[in-house]
């Protein structure tokens, strides 16, 4: 209805040829097609930019010495274009990663016991461990229902072992901003629902399993004092020193 009274407006006040009138009723309806896509997706109360998704966690090679460590799921809270993941292994072994796009920066945190460890990875030292697992992507066209969310597929292959491939399920129902700037999944713009991760020599699948939308303090975003903040070289040695 708004789209038919605002082309009779135009050619109610308009001394246009009638080719141009025909032209210009394209482009206004065209218009206000895009409009009331837009104004829907924002009506859906499924595209929020602050909450929390759950995902199911598994490593891929189940014989890794670690596999059996390894977590079951990990949470991941985002508000805005900040996202705090965590992991934790029967609340004794916790890994947290913070990724702010702003500062192009990924801080990862790691507290066992009395130890308290975080390295903060800039924009050079993540293109490093993004080349070193990197990915060629395929969209398929094809889709599915992952947390309440429709999921675009796209086929994963690895650059340097193109036998390698796995599907990839991303939505663009979230209302987020570069989630993926500090991954080899960087070139995908959506919330990843269904992938695969290596970091410290442990490859893992996520798969989402709920979203909810929640309010997220600033603080989940930053690292706490009490921190000891080391180079990644030795994050990774003390990684590599309890498997």
């Amino acid at each position: 209805m708004v789209g038919a009274i605002i082309v009779w407006y135009f050619v109610k006040n308009t001394n246009l040829h009638p080719s141009q009138l025909e032209v210009k009723k394209v482009f206004l309806i065209s218009l206000f097609v895009g409009m009331l896509v837009s104004s829907c997706k924002y009506a859906n109360p499924k595209f929020i930019n602050e909450g929390v998704i759950e995902y199911d966690a598994k490593v891929v090679n189940e014989d890794h010495p670690m596999a059996g460590l390894m977590p079951t799921k990990m949470t991941v809270k985002f508000k805005g274009n900040l996202f705090a993941a965590e992991m934790s292994v029967m609340g004794v072994f916790n890994t947290n990663f913070i990724t702010n796009p702003q500062k192009k920066t990924l801080t990862t945190m790691v507290k066992m016991f009395d130890v308290k460890q975080a390295c903060i990875d800039d924009e050079k030292a993540l293109d490093v461990e993004s080349n070193n697992y990197k990915l060629d992507f395929k969209e398929t066209g094809e889709t599915k229902e992952i947390a309440g969310y429709k999921c675009k597929k796209v086929v994963a292959t690895m650059a340097d072992d193109p036998s390698i491939k796995f599907d990839v399920f991303y939505t663009d129902e979230l209302n987020v901003t570069t989630p993926n700037f500090s991954t080899p999944y960087a070139q995908i713009n959506g919330m990843l629902m269904e992938y695969r991760l290596k970091k410290f020599d442990i490859e893992m699948t996520f798969t989402a399993v709920g979203v909810k939308k929640e309010e997220i303090p600033n603080e989940t975003f930053e690292l706490p004092a009490y921190y000891k903040v080391i180079s990644k070289k030795r994050l990774e040695e003390y990684f590599k020193s309890i498997q």
